[in-house]
Order: structure tokens, then sequence, then C-alpha cells
């Protein structure tokens, strides 16, 4: 079975537009600065928690057979899972040197 080009790129958009809608509303933006880091922090994690479990369902109901999922949705999911912990961690690795900076500066 051949799958046209067009519907792909069309599913694509779809899943990138939805993609787009459900990071917008992920993260709560205040317009004073209240909001303290570590709740931000938290809630950056627990988005990356979420894309985690989402992939490895979609990757699981692939492998099971499920033909409500598809291949392409199963690896994009993956893929956004996979950016979006590899963000993370470069935001720890410049959190843990900011914190060795300002442990070595004198007082």
């Amino acid at each position: 079975m051949k799958i046209p080009a067009n519907s792909i790129f069309q599913e694509m958009q779809s899943m990138a537009v939805e993609a787009g809608t459900k990071t917008q509303n992920r993260l709560p933006v205040q317009g004073n600065s209240s909001a303290e880091f570590g709740d931000l922090l938290k809630s950056a994690i627990d988005n990356v928690a979420g894309l985690q479990a989402d992939a490895k369902d979609k990757v699981t109901a692939v492998e099971m057979g499920d033909r409500r999922v598809s291949l392409a949705e199963a690896m994009i999911a993956s893929q956004k899972s996979s950016v979006a912990f590899e963000a993370t961690v470069q935001v720890r690795n410049k959190l843990v040197e900011a914190y060795k900076d300002i442990m070595n500066m004198p007082v």
C-alpha cells in the first residue's frame, strides 16, 4: 500500500500545528515576575516527562500493531521527547556551571 506524499505532508503539518498549540499551553506565562524559577523549572521537567511518556505509549502502540497510531506519529513523538530531554540536560549543565562559578567567587 503506497501512501501519497501529499497526505503525509498534510499529516505532518497538522501535527506541527497541534504540537505548537500544546507547547504554548503547557508553560504558564505570567505578566509579572512573581513566578518562581523553581516552579518554572519543575513545569519544564514535567513537560519533558509528559513528552517521554507520550512517545513511549505511541512507540508501544506501533510495536503492538495498533493501526490508530502511525509510525510517523511515533517517530515524531520520539524525536520531540529526545529534543526536549537534550534541551533540559543543557539547561541543567548551565545551571551547574553557574552554581560552581558563584561558589568560587570570593566573598
